[in-house]
């Protein structure tokens, strides 16, 4: 039977003496993936010229009569498109205007129509554009740029890979002050990708992003601590930076230090309410992990109707992978609860599901108090190596 299980790079995939929760990889670590500037466009904190999202009715429409057109000016044109303020939402004229103001030479715009170039936000999806734009703004010296040019170069996505110019792009980026570009270069030290594998250093570019209160920072530095160097209170500490800053994986992956180690649990229920609400945001561990709570009566009452429930949400939300790993003891359950019970379970997370199917990956209200609640990006999709901006649905 399955055993629950963290997310993280660092994991050791032994377990012994019948621990709660086995640690395996998750086959990665915290995804490298392209983002929009001045924190996507909700809060424009990197950009001091950048307009707030909060254009009344009508002031998209004088904007563009009142005289001659400007970059500053199409920018705020693309933020009233993107968000929907004062115009209707439409992310064709959103890209219309940011390229019309990349191609006035605004590093910003550059950056962001890159972007739309690469996640295929209001056009056609086009890597190789993609990356045009971001060396033009990597070029002006734009550090989120460089470290999105650094994703598509240690992907090869829309110019040859290349991981050695990956790192150097990361290491540039994250000298300028980004964080997440740190994160990504502790990565590659870890994993000995593009450099030469170093733990050591890995973990100092993680404490340098965690210093530019970078979440996926404090997210890498809570799992390597949790699994590498089994210091558990200071891995809870920062997991719980990491949640704090908006990260979801790290629900999960706190929720299962705490199931193992409940006396650093800040309440009895802390750890089934981290698996849940990580659960909610489509992260399909937490949910195999509450099936397994239910079906193993483990801090809810045994109910095997719910663990079926969650189960086969996990497999929804997780595909193959979950599939394969939860086939048996689905089969099981299914034995037991006879067809109808089963059917109803099923159904009950197909129809959840249907309504809630992005895997969350960041909370933005969390990461800018200014954005409007419910924003958040989701994981990308395979290939793409961009992070959608959604609207959360009611629970």
């Amino acid at each position: 039977m399955v055993a629950l299980m963290t997310q993280g790079r660092h994991a050791d995939a032994s377990s012994s003496n019948g621990e709660y929760m086995q640690r395996v990889s998750r086959g990665g670590f915290v995804p490298f993936f392209t983002a929009w500037a001045a924190v996507l466009l909700v809060a424009c904190a990197n950009r001091a010229s950048c307009q707030e999202l909060n254009a009344e009715p009508g002031s998209s429409q004088q904007l563009m009569h009142a005289g001659g057109m400007s970059a500053e000016k199409e920018i705020s044109l693309g933020n009233d498109y993107l968000s929907g303020h004062g115009v209707g939402k439409d992310e064709k004229q959103a890209a219309f205007w940011y390229e019309k103001a990349a191609e006035a030479g605004d590093p910003w715009a550059q950056q962001q129509i890159g972007f739309f170039y690469q996640a295929g936000i209001g056009v056609m999806a086009d890597p190789a554009r993609a990356a045009h734009w971001y060396q033009l703004a990597a070029a002006s010296g734009l550090a989120t740029a460089k470290r999105n040019l650094g994703v598509a170069y240690l992907w090869g996505a829309g110019v040859p890979m290349d991981k050695a110019l990956a790192a150097q792009l990361f290491r540039e980026a994250a000298n300028k002050g980004d964080g997440l570009a740190a994160t990504y270069l502790g990565n590659l030290y870890c994993m000995g990708q593009g450099v030469k594998q170093d733990k050591t250093e890995a973990e100092r570019w993680y404490m340098t992003a965690a210093r530019r209160r970078d979440p996926t920072a404090y997210f890498e530095l809570g799992t390597l601590l949790s699994t590498d160097a089994h210091d558990f209170a200071k891995a809870a500490e920062w997991l719980r930076k990491s949640i704090d800053r908006g990260y979801v994986p790290a629900m999960h992956t706190l929720a299962v230090v705490l199931a193992e180690h409940p006396e650093l649990a800040r309440s009895d229920h802390e750890a089934l309410s981290l698996f849940e609400e990580a659960s909610k945001y489509g992260q399909w561990r937490s949910s195999e992990a509450l099936g397994i709570l239910h079906r193993d009566g483990r801090s809810v009452p045994c109910d095997p109707k719910a663990a079926y429930y969650y189960f086969q949400l996990a497999v929804l939300q997780g595909g193959e992978t979950a599939k394969r790993l939860l086939e048996h003891d689905m089969q099981l359950l299914s034995s037991a609860l006879g067809a109808g019970e089963t059917t109803a379970a099923a159904a009950a997370a197909q129809a959840w599901y249907d309504n809630h199917h992005d895997a969350v990956e960041f909370l933005l209200n969390k990461m800018a108090k200014s954005t409007p609640p419910g924003l958040a990006i989701v994981t990308p999709e395979e290939g793409i190596h961009a992070g959608q901006l959604i609207t959360i649905p009611p629970s």
